[in-house]
């Protein structure tokens, strides 16, 4: 397994993810948007009641809470407190340890877990195979792995490619989120560590904006990697409004009538070892 490394590179990148994610509004994101994510990744895994749950990346919970609610023993953890402190508030009533963790470094021995899930979070983790590593390392053997990750050529991973050319290049070694809707790629990050491995193409229903516009400034203003994106080049008009129209453009594409779109991620599920 690869082993975590920490430098002085690696620290500043993380506490800008830890900075973007809890600017805007992701409790939002993940309420309004896309709370179907986390009970379709619960249904995948089905925690029994009593089992050890570990939601990494969790965000505000969108895992973590119906695995709570399943009778999962969970714990949520997420390098971005402020939306641990967002998902403790919000279900006050849950048995939920919100922990904060770097996904790349988890801080609980080996198999530690009957489950372990990431709704879209993991992927954000900057090397894809550490992280992969941490997740199967606090698995039991025989534990369930769920994942949602968005796809390439899916919305989400448009969006991306779409905003690349006006944000600053990542560190080198830093490798692109939607890599891990790539099903070749998880199969590399896994390797034979994970048995009954599904990796499955689904869609998000998504009815919330009314069109290109309304989508743009709901992302600007609410989605962490959006709302950095037009803070960097907000000194410089031209480039905001070829990020206005790059974005409209890429909704445009999208929308299947009134405003409604279908977003593609990759649900992978299996057994450890």
């Amino acid at each position: 397994m690869s082993t975590t490394t920490s430098s002085p590179t690696d620290a500043e990148l993380k506490a800008r993810h830890r900075a973007m994610w809890a600017s805007g509004h992701y409790d939002r994101v993940a309420r309004e948007v896309i709370p179907s994510l986390g009970r379709r990744l619960v249904e995948e895994v089905d925690p029994r009641p009593g089992e050890r749950v570990l939601d990494v990346a969790a965000g505000t919970g969108n895992a973590a809470v119906p695995a709570a609610r399943a009778g999962g023993r969970v714990v949520a953890s997420d390098l971005t407190p402020e939306l641990l402190d967002l998902g403790r508030a919000d279900h006050p009533d849950l048995d939920v340890s919100w922990e904060v963790a770097d996904a790349e470094a988890l801080p609980w021995p080996d198999a530690s877990f009957d489950v372990v899930t990431s709704v879209v979070g993991v992927m954000f983790a900057p090397h894809h195979q550490v992280a992969a590593d941490e997740l199967l390392r606090v698995l039991r053997p025989g534990g369930r792995l769920g994942l949602v990750a968005w796809t390439p050529s899916g919305f989400i991973g448009r969006l991306f490619a779409t905003m690349r050319d006006f944000v600053p290049p990542p560190p080198a070694g830093v490798q692109p989120p939607p890599l891990w809707g790539d099903e070749d790629h998880v199969r590399s990050l896994l390797g034979d560590r994970v048995e009954d491995l599904s990796l499955v193409r689904e869609h998000v229903e998504v009815d919330l904006f009314r069109g290109p516009t309304d989508f743009r400034t709901y992302f600007r203003d609410n989605y962490g990697p959006t709302l950095v994106a037009y803070r960097g080049i907000a000194d410089q008009p031209e480039r905001v409004a070829a990020l206005d129209a790059a974005l409209d453009a890429l909704a445009a594409s999208a929308d299947e009538g009134e405003g409604r779109m279908r977003w593609e991620y990759l649900l992978v599920s299996g057994r450890r070892r």
